[in-house]
């Protein structure tokens, strides 16, 4: 056997899973004991029995007791009628529950696409690139919680899910990203198409395949679901050789999984001493805040009932933005870089620091050593390389926010806490701080502030819309200027920060939810990084509308340039340099081109009826708002600052 297929060989059987650090969504369904929903759907659920109990020591045999299964009766198959390896991978997908694929076929990927047409389970929604596919498929998981699932070709289709698949890792998002690779005998020859993806993305995910044998598919399939979904979610990658698509065999579905190493590593349940010990320091604080992240989505009602027993205020992240309601009169909104002035300053003044489902995240932090120095920190998150990376805390839980809340909640419901805990000096004076500096923003003559076209959107839509994002000034106004009510509302490429992830983002989320108002809140630069997705969304008929933000900059880049480079524009202007009055390109046309109804507004008197004819056209809509390219995001914190040096005045109109 060659080095090279003894490598690969290694990587069909069992990889051990790589715990990555950075994030700030984690956690779908509890993982307290290993009674896991393997079927991540609600069609046709199952569930999968592990012997190993994660209150107990894991066996240190290599393979995990074989799961109960069910006969399936969806099968197109016999028992024992031979099929291809793309037809046992398909069903292996059906059998997760999978419904939705978001597949881009290529030479070494086309049988699994013919037996995708063979399945009346699994519909795909092609994207018109493989990226539009990994981010619709992020799109999905993040709105629905579901994993999302992506397919693509050998060579430059699989490296063109290598962006989305940080973008998941980083964000902690359940992702399963298959690829068509060589057969095997041509992989390490530079073949035609041939790119070693395992080893492009082994840093980008949780963990990845290379199947060597037609017999593991079931069992990789069953893994890879498993992983993506539990402990703290995030990416995985399977390669299929096009040989083993097309080799014939019976399909065992009842080979167990192997992975005691990730098995034994899953948190235990919280320590009830431990929650003892953080009501205790809650009870002996007189200035506490949450600091709440994405690892708070799935535990959205438990905060809430927490928020309720105490009165403590709430700061989120960008991430955690929805896990509770920005309206409500506790919430401080958003904290961090762009973070209102009285989150931030909540933090800086606190005596307890309650981060959970957080990663102390520079944008967050800015200096590490001024944010929150005087408070005593308690961290939970169910990463453990999360505890203690950037920031030390005083009291840390490795585990389920939620299972955490859970025990909180339960001590201080016994305890009868709800009106025992006194922080209204403390509530005052927040208060006084949203009054004394407000989330605003300044109109000049009929020009439209891009604050304004957000906040009159969050009005149309009484706050219920699913919004997704490009990255740049409008994605930090969606993030100020929309109340978002609830979990998964809010999809945003946060820790990488990828362009072009608001449509194709926004494509997933509509497909999941095909009954929920679903909103591109876009940049003009960003929007056109991934416009071929129109395409998609006229053909599927997908009801995403589009509010295309457009000032002819690369605004966030714009506002550093007048900020701290004296205005000097460096090749941020994506207009016609040649006719700057025209706005160029006309993103009217590639809405023409691909069928899609769309106008543009210039005026702010006219910006309310043209968002509402937006809402009520059937089906896909563009709406071009024209805004000055002048407009600053505020408040800031500059880059490894603290609070003490935010910037609340002033845009592009002044020089600094």
């Amino acid at each position: 056997m060659s080095k090279m297929a003894a490598v690969a060989a290694a990587s069909s059987t069992s990889i051990a899973p790589i715990y990555r650090a950075p994030s700030s969504s984690r956690a779908p369904p509890p993982i307290s004991t290993l009674t896991l929903p393997l079927t991540l759907n609600h069609k046709n659920l199952r569930s999968l029995h592990i012997s190993n109990s994660l209150s107990k020591p894991t066996s240190s045999t290599a393979t995990t007791s074989a799961p109960t299964t069910e006969k399936l009766s969806f099968s197109r198959f016999a028992p024992d009628e031979p099929r291809k390896g793309a037809d046992i991978l398909v069903e292996a997908l059906e059998r997760e529950g999978v419904t939705d694929v978001f597949a881009y076929p290529g030479g070494a990927s086309l049988e699994i696409h013919q037996a995708l047409t063979r399945s009346n389970k699994i519909r795909n929604v092609l994207p018109r690139h493989e990226q539009g596919g990994v981010f619709a498929a992020e799109g999905y998981a993040r709105s629905s919680g579901l994993p999302g699932v992506c397919i693509a070709t050998s060579g430059p289709g699989a490296t063109n899910l290598v962006s989305g698949l940080a973008d998941a890792l980083l964000d902690s998002v359940p992702i399963v990203a298959i690829t068509g690779q060589v057969p095997r005998r041509m992989i390490g020859t530079d073949a035609f198409q041939e790119t070693p993806i395992v080893e492009v993305t082994r840093s980008i995910t949780k963990n990845n395949y290379l199947v060597l044998d037609v017999d593991d598919i079931p069992r990789i399939v069953r893994e890879a679901f498993f992983l993506a979904t539990s402990g703290r979610p995030g990416p995985v990658l399977i390669d299929v050789p096009k040989d083993i698509q097309q080799q014939v065999a019976v399909p065992n579905w009842d080979v167990p999984m192997k992975l005691p190493g990730y098995l034994s590593r899953l948190p235990k349940n919280p320590n009830e001493l431990h929650l003892e010990q953080i009501v205790r320091l809650i009870s002996e604080s007189k200035k506490p805040v949450l600091y709440v992240g994405g690892g708070c989505l799935n535990s959205s009602e438990e905060l809430k009932r927490f928020v309720e027993l105490t009165g403590i205020p709430v700061a989120s992240t960008l991430m955690g933005l929805g896990a509770f309601p920005v309206g409500d009169e506790l919430s401080l909104q958003m904290l961090g870089m762009h973070g209102t002035v009285y989150a931030n300053y909540a933090v800086d003044k606190s005596d307890m620091l309650l981060a959970f489902g957080v990663r102390f995240d520079d944008r967050v932090t800015g200096k590490l050593e001024a944010f929150a120095s005087k408070a005593k920190i308690v961290h939970i998150d169910i990463d453990p390389a999360e505890i203690g990376k950037n920031k030390q805390p005083h009291v840390s839980v490795c585990g389920d926010v939620k299972l955490a809340l859970q025990g909180i909640n339960k001590i201080l419901e016994s305890r009868g806490a709800r009106g025992k805990m006194d922080f209204r000096a403390w509530r005052e004076e927040l208060n006084e701080q949203k009054v004394k500096y407000p989330m605003g923003f300044k109109t000049f003559g009929e020009a439209i502030p891009p604050q304004y076209a957000i906040q009159v959107l969050d009005e149309l839509t009484d706050g219920n819309a699913i919004i997704s994002t490009g990255v740049g000034q409008h994605q930090m106004w969606a993030a100020q200027f929309y109340k978002y009510k609830r979990p998964r509302q809010w999809l945003t490429s946060g820790g990488l920060g990828a362009m072009g992830f608001g449509l194709p983002a926004a494509i997933g989320a509509a497909v999941a939810n095909p009954d929920a108002i679903v909103v591109d809140i876009d940049g003009d630069g960003s929007f056109i990084m991934n416009v071929q997705e129109l395409a998609t969304i006229r053909v599927e008929n997908l009801p995403v509308k589009i509010m295309l933000l457009n000032n002819q900059h690369l605004g966030m880049v714009v506002q550093w340039e007048d900020r701290f480079y004296k205005a000097n524009r460096a090749h941020t202007y994506l207009g016609n340099p040649s006719n700057e009055s025209e706005i160029f390109p006309n993103m009217l046309k590639f809405a023409e081109a691909c069928g899609i109804p769309a106008a543009r507004v210039t005026r702010k008197d006219d910006l309310r009826a043209a968002i509402q004819k937006m809402l009520n056209t059937p089906g896909p809509y563009l709406l071009d708002v024209i805004v000055p390219h002048q407009e600053h995001v505020l408040p800031m914190i500059p880059s490894g600052g603290a609070f003490k040096d935010v910037i609340t005045e002033g845009d592009g109109r002044r020089k600094y």
